[in-house]
């Protein structure tokens, strides 16, 4: 019996554990049997990876071919492993050397002609090789830009079986011009804030929100500019730092989502269909578990429009991210948890056909809709949200020509990073880093409270605030006086965060 060994990854979350695969080839009637906890993707690598050795022009073993992928206990799914079973294989036939296929790590899927295909997950692979003491990664033609993305990895990029060969041999891989992969270049425009015109009170909220990254409901009037606002609040975040860079390009790996111009370093933006389902918005799946939208937007803005459309239960599903943000998904074998601290905003309509209110405009709605329209936004939801701003319909003057030209994103993302800063010194001894994560306990006891809080006890005697709108108030707050350069909160910085919290602001603008 002749026995050879490779390794791959198995991915669980963002988390990846070194898996040994083992193949003992043996005389008798031609058989293949696979065992460690396989899934049906996986399992299905038995017929892939015979007809990829065949195909490529390589003998496949005659006799009994034993698979085995260890630690056998632990779950195992994808079809990443086909390269790593094709390269023990081939060491067990001698077609490679054996000591070679042992200390590297391969990564990558089969075809039936020999040829390695994209998989997802390859960034959190890296990772886990090289916690694991790994120095040599193959991976599919393609791939090498996001696999490089971690230091200290000699990465070999292989297109066939026959450049596995090469590689494991020795001996130079030569590419053809086709296969050499090019950083794709955005060409799109950026979207800027002085794409938005009026909407000043607006724009103020939604830098508030930026600079303490606290969550926004907007509502108003169709075509009123909800989603054009929403939709350049990432042009005002500042960067991801490289450790945050590297959790949410690895997060957008395991979704599938290619990395070719290297680290995700702007905070993404989601914007999911409400049409989306639980699984699709949270994360899940049958057989793999994958990062949904919540995740997706981790440092990022996950923003739905039209919400009260979304179902109540999937909307119920972001009130724990919201607080924690993580995301846990359970399943019988396995339980996978993805980050998911990301700033919500979230859009509605005052009444489903939109007209509720709008002055000129007749609501055709039933009372009674418009009251299941709008209970569709629970109430432990919007307790969560730190402001709330109804956006009123434009005058004609704003089509009018202006001498002073509307403010562009730079100039807000200036004083969003020097706001930051002030929460990053005041913060620098706590795991937390924006107003919008510190809890209450800090917030009442370890932090400067104003002598008058009389906004808060009228709200909280009124039932107009709960306990924990007291936190998103006093989070406000610490951002208000974040923007004006203070050192601590004054009671009119309360009553503005008041205004906010309840959407009166407008009112008072």
């Amino acid at each position: 019996m002749k026995i050879a060994s490779a390794w791959s990854v198995a991915l669980s979350g963002l988390d990846g554990a070194p898996v040994q695969v083992e193949a003992a080839v043996g005389l008798g009637l031609p058989k293949i049997t696979l065992v460690g906890l396989p899934d049906s993707a996986l399992y299905q690598a038995r017929e892939r990876v015979r007809a990829a050795i065949s195909g490529a022009g390589y003998e496949f073993p005659k006799g009994i071919l034993t698979i085995n992928l260890a630690p056998a206990n632990l779950p195992k799914n994808g079809s990443h492993y086909d390269l790593a079973i094709a390269a023990a294989v081939m060491a067990a036939t001698e077609d490679v050397p054996a000591d070679a296929v042992m200390s590297t790590m391969f990564f990558g899927e089969l075809g039936l002609d020999g040829r390695v295909r994209r998989v997802r997950g390859i960034l959190p692979a890296m990772l886990a090789a090289s916690r694991a003491g790994f120095t040599r990664v193959v991976v599919p033609q393609g791939q090498s830009r996001e696999a490089a993305l971690v230091p200290g990895l000699t990465i070999w990029p292989i297109a066939n079986l026959h450049h596995l060969v090469d590689v494991m041999r020795g001996q130079p891989v030569t590419l053809s011009p086709e296969m050499i992969e090019e950083g794709a270049e955005d060409t799109r425009e950026p979207a800027d804030f002085a794409d938005v015109q009026g909407h000043s009170d607006g724009k103020w909220a939604m830098e508030v929100a930026a600079a303490g990254r606290h969550h926004v409901y907007l509502h108003g009037a169709p075509g009123v500019g909800k989603t054009m606002l929403a939709s350049r609040l990432p042009s005002i975040l500042p960067d991801l730092g490289h450790e945050d860079a590297i959790e949410v390009s690895a997060l957008h790996s395991l979704a599938g989502q290619e990395l070719e111009s290297g680290l995700v370093v702007r905070p993404p933006y989601s914007d999911p269909h409400h049409s989306s389902t639980m699984a699709a918005l949270v994360g899940g799946g049958g057989r793999e578990i994958r990062p949904g939208s919540i995740s997706l937007a981790h440092r990022g803005v996950l923003f739905l429009d039209e919400a009260p459309e979304f179902g109540s239960r999937t909307l119920d599903a972001l009130r724990t991210p919201m607080e924690n943000g993580w995301v846990t998904i359970g399943r019988v074998s396995q339980q996978v948890r993805y980050p998911a601290r990301f700033q919500l905003v979230l859009a509605a309509n005052p009444c489903p056909c939109g007209m509720s209110g709008v002055v000129g405009k007749e609501c055709s709605c039933a009372a009674m809709a418009v009251r299941r329209y709008r209970e569709r936004l629970s109430g432990p939801i919007l307790d969560r949200i730190d402001i709330r701003h109804h956006m009123l319909p434009l005058t004609r003057a704003f089509l009018a020509d202006s001498d002073v030209p509307p403010e562009r994103s730079a100039a807000v993302l200036a004083r969003v990073i020097e706001a930051r800063g002030r929460q990053c010194n005041r913060l620098r001894d706590t795991p937390w880093r924006t107003n919008g994560e510190v809890p209450g306990s800090f917030l009442r006891k370890k932090l400067p409270l104003p002598d008058d809080l009389g906004p808060l006890e009228r709200g909280l005697s009124k039932g107009t605030l709960s306990a924990r709108g007291v936190d998103r108030v006093l989070r406000l707050a610490w951002t208000l006086a974040d923007l004006d350069g203070e050192d601590r909160i004054g009671t009119s910085n309360l009553r503005v965060a008041m205004l906010m919290r309840q959407g009166e602001l407008a009112r008072v603008a």
